[in-house]
């Protein structure tokens, strides 16, 4: 006979190790910190030693003892089957929730194009958007799944290769010039549009490096607008405001619209930073989260 008689327990347990705090698993949990403490403290005394480390600084107060490290696999894999099974019981009223988040860049020209086909294929998984510039905490649950770019390491998460990434010169189609072909030269004379968002270890180019990639006879200084969001600097060369330098997937929908005419596509620049799909191992035991997952990453749906 099963005992499930200390199931908030184990439930306490996952979540307090996850968070590294009380008050992390009691916000999860919708209970209080003591609350969470106490059910921690029951299942110590049930087995007869501390489950955790404790200490009273670092962002990580609580760490699991080597034989709770071990357990807790188990224990999340357990919890997660049950409320599969749950699911299951609800049948054909279940649905269920990936929360998925994204730049506002890579949501608006990439990502939206593309969800009609995920509903078709999973008409009871909804997907609610978290759209953000900063980096959302993967591993502690802040959101279930995310389409990052960079170099395709982060901690806490597992990351899958999505596409690869290039910069490539664009303007709005009424800048080109009407009485001559579009040269470096040309476009080191017009205005040019900076974005000043950080890429370490991207090889992203600055215009002076692009232009000499080109070959301009005079890379301007670094004069032009400056901005500091990359979909600003989309939609700054959307209005015609200058000629940006963007990364070519986050204006595919503008080129294909022609709203944004991509120039001398013979200049290439790949980046090293590329694109991932990115959740930790915990969010891929979930059916929805992998389903999400390897629908993007163009698996087979798992059964």
């Amino acid at each position: 006979m099963r005992n499930l008689a200390r199931l908030k327990s184990l439930q306490a347990l996952e979540a307090a190790a996850r968070h590294g705090s009380f008050v992390g698993a009691a916000t999860e949990l919708d209970v209080t910190p003591p609350a969470v403490g106490q059910l921690v403290r029951s299942l110590e005394d049930w087995v007869g030693y501390p489950l955790f480390r404790r200490s009273r600084s670092g962002t990580e107060r609580l760490t699991p003892i080597d034989e709770a490290q071990d357990a807790l696999g188990d224990i999340a894999q357990g919890l997660d089957l049950l409320e599969a099974g749950l699911k299951k019981l609800r049948g054909r009223k279940a649905r269920s929730v990936v929360v998925v988040t994204a730049s506002q860049a890579l949501v608006a020209n990439w990502l939206l194009a593309r969800l009609d086909e995920f509903s078709t294929n999973y008409p009871n998984i909804d997907v609610r958007l978290d759209v953000s510039d900063r980096v959302i905490d993967l591993a502690q649950g802040e959101a279930d799944i995310g389409i990052r770019c960079g170099l395709g390491s982060w901690k806490g998460v597992r990351s899958t290769f999505l596409m690869s990434e290039e910069v490539i010169a664009v303007c709005q189609n009424r800048l080109l010039p009407q009485d001559q072909d579009v040269t470096s030269g040309w476009i080191a004379e017009q205005t040019l549009i900076h974005d000043g968002t950080p890429h370490p270890g991207g090889d992203f180019p600055t215009w002076a490096e692009w232009l000499a990639k080109a070959g301009a006879n005079q890379a301007p200084a670094d004069r032009g607008l400056k901005i500091n969001s990359t979909a600003a600097v989309i939609q700054a060369a959307v209005a015609a405001r200058g000629i940006a330098l963007v990364r070519k997937a986050l204006v595919a929908q503008e080129l294909d619209s022609e709203r944004l005419v991509h120039l001398l596509p013979e200049v290439r620049w790949p980046v090293k930073w590329a694109y991932y799909v990115a959740a930790s191992p915990k969010a891929l035991r979930r059916y929805e989260v992998a389903a999400f997952h390897d629908w993007l990453a163009g698996r087979e749906p798992r059964p």
